[in-house]
C-alpha cells in the first residue's frame, strides 16, 4: 500500500474508538472513587477527633469533679495532665493535642429557651440563676475541652485536597459540678 493511501484510510478506522471512550469514562469514575475514599477517611478521622474531645472532657470530670477542686482550672492541679493523657490514649496517639487556651471553664445556667448562658465568674460562683430568669436553680460549673489534629487529605485532586484543609478541631463540654 502506498503511503498516501494509508493516510486516506486512517480517518475512517474506528477500531479503537471504544477504548478511547472507556479511558475517558474511567478517568471520571476514578476521580469520583478518589473523592469517596478521601471523604471517608476524613469522616473517620473527624469521628476519632470528636471521640478524643469527649474522652478529654470525661477525664476532666473524673479527675476534678470533687467539689473541693472546683473550679477545676483554678483548683485542680492535674487537670491538663489528665486531659492530655486521655486524649492521647485514643487511636490518634500523640498526633492529637489540646488546643491553645483550653480547657476553659465557667458557670452556666439554663435560660427560658433551654440554652446554656454564662453567668458570674470563676472567682465567685453566683448563688442562683436569677440573672437568666431562673432563680430556683443553681449554676453549673462546665469545662470545655477542644482538641486539634493535623490532617492532610490522601489525594490532591479531590475536593478535600483542593479545600486546603490542614487540621480537624472538635470541642466537648462536661458539667463538673
Amino acid at each position: 500500500m502506498a503511503p498516501s493511501s494509508k493516510w486516506q484510510v486512517f480517518p475512517r478506522d474506528t477500531r479503537g474508538t471504544a477504548a478511547i471512550e472507556f479511558a475517558g469514562a474511567a478517568m471520571l469514575l476514578l476521580i469520583g472513587l478518589l473523592n469517596a475514599v478521601d471523604l471517608s477517611f476524613y469522616a473517620l478521622k473527624r469521628m476519632d477527633v470528636e471521640n478524643a474531645a469527649e474522652i478529654g472532657a470525661q477525664a476532666a470530670w473524673k479527675a476534678c469533679s470533687d467539689s473541693a477542686k472546683l473550679p477545676a482550672t483554678l483548683n485542680c492541679s492535674g487537670l491538663n495532665a489528665a486531659i492530655t493523657t486521655a486524649i492521647q490514649a485514643t487511636s490518634l496517639g500523640t498526633s492529637v493535642s489540646l488546643a491553645s487556651g483550653y480547657p476553659s471553664e465557667s458557670y452556666y445556667c439554663v435560660d427560658s429557651s433551654n440554652a446554656l448562658q454564662p453567668v458570674g465568674s470563676l472567682s465567685s460562683k453566683p448563688a442562683d440563676c436569677s440573672s437568666v430568669g431562673n432563680a430556683s436553680t443553681s449554676p453549673g460549673d462546665y469545662v470545655q475541652v477542644q482538641v486539634t489534629y493535623p490532617y492532610k487529605p490522601l489525594f490532591g485532586l479531590t475536593v478535600l485536597g483542593a479545600s486546603g484543609l490542614t487540621s480537624i478541631s472538635m470541642t466537648s463540654w462536661m458539667r463538673l459540678g
